[in-house]
């Protein structure tokens, strides 16, 4: 369904994280992050292809360890999606992946340490053309800062991002992306903002331990809601206490719900009450499981009733209606009737054969 209102996206430099564009006109990158331990190659692997799968343009990988880091090395060989090495404390672990071929190093400057490590690191970026995403965590800030603001703030995470930019700015590096995370709604959307307007560098979006699938969600959707709608942000991830796969799909709702990006079925649906004509919570959860696979844009409703399943049904591909009888729309036009015990095969039948036609 065509929006009424468009997001003018803030300017940004463009970089490039293996072959995605981060910034710039670049459509806003999807990413998550594996959980399992890197230096177990196969179950690595297993998940790095069912992220890639449900969506991600981009996978971030722990690297805590030497061993970790020679187990990146071998999983980098064997994928073809771009791979972020996750770097904490020792900067010697970020030279080493950097020769394995990642595509991009995050670090942290709240725990790297001194400003020659740091200098090591970017000259290593240089050497192997890659970029940095420095990575300010309100749980993690350095620790005069920490001092200074005795807690962590908004102000506290600019002023951190600010002077690793300002260390990057003089060591002539500007190949990077920077990402303020807190898990506080707020204080993470008021660093964006300020920080936003004082630099043009991609920004990294994520509301950070946002918590279980269902809490996480709504978190994740107002925070990087409020931010995506002022046209702040060039790639996200959804931290979710969940299936890496569930921060895919979460990440594309949010992205489809402010018409920034289209994945997949864009399926809507009413809540259902004592005037629908089938089980609409059924047939919904049904259908959503059976277009998983579906990665080509495309909008359908799922309305129980005639007070505003018309209306709905006018403006999508494929759209169904509860009455006597029941009727099935196609591209805004009554097709046909439609009994309650063939909705499921004959919605998902028509939205496949209308991809065919897209």
């Amino acid at each position: 369904m065509k929006s009424i209102h468009t997001i003018h996206r803030r300017e940004s430099k463009q970089i490039f994280v293996g072959n995605v564009a981060i910034g710039g006109d670049a459509p806003i990158s999807v990413q998550s992050m594996t959980n399992t331990k890197t230096t177990d190659i196969k179950a690595t692997l297993k998940q790095i292809s069912a992220i890639k799968e449900a969506g991600a343009d981009l996978v971030r990988v722990s690297i805590p360890t030497m061993e970790a880091a020679r187990a990146f090395k071998v999983v980098k060989q064997q994928v073809t999606i771009p791979l972020i090495a996750d770097i904490h404390f020792d900067y010697k672990i970020a030279l080493e992946v950097a020769k394995y071929g990642a595509d991009c190093l995050r670090i942290n400057p709240g725990n790297i340490g001194r400003v020659d490590y740091i200098r090591e690191v970017v000259a290593s970026a240089k050497d192997h053309n890659i970029p940095i995403r420095i990575g300010v965590n309100a749980g993690s800030l350095e620790k005069y800062l920490q001092k200074k603001y005795t807690k962590p703030t908004s102000e506290a995470m600019v002023e951190s991002a600010l002077k690793q930019i300002d260390i990057l700015d003089k060591l002539n590096f500007d190949n990077f992306k920077i990402s303020l995370k807190a898990s506080e709604i707020f204080m993470t959307v008021f660093a964006y903002q300020q920080l936003s307007s004082q630099i043009d560098n991609p920004l990294h979006l994520g509301i950070t331990e946002a918590g279980s699938l269902s809490f996480g969600t709504v978190k994740s959707s107002i925070g990087l809601g409020l931010l995506l709608s002022k046209g702040i942000g060039d790639t996200i991830r959804v931290s979710l206490a969940s299936d890496p796969v569930d921060e895919v799909r979460v990440a594309f709702n949010i992205l489809k719900s402010l018409n920034l990006r289209q994945k997949g079925v864009n399926l809507i649906a009413c809540p259902s009450c004592s005037r629908q004509k089938f089980d609409v919570i059924k047939v919904v959860s049904e259908l959503e499981s059976r277009f998983e696979d579906i990665i080509t844009p495309i909008d359908v409703s799922v309305i129980g009733c005639v007070v505003n399943g018309p209306g709905e049904a006018k403006s999508v591909s494929v759209g169904l209606t509860g009455g006597d009888p029941n009727l099935l729309y196609l591209d805004g036009k009554i097709h046909s009737k439609i009994i309650n015990e063939n909705l499921v095969n004959e919605i998902e039948a028509q939205v496949r054969n209308s991809l065919k036609n897209l």
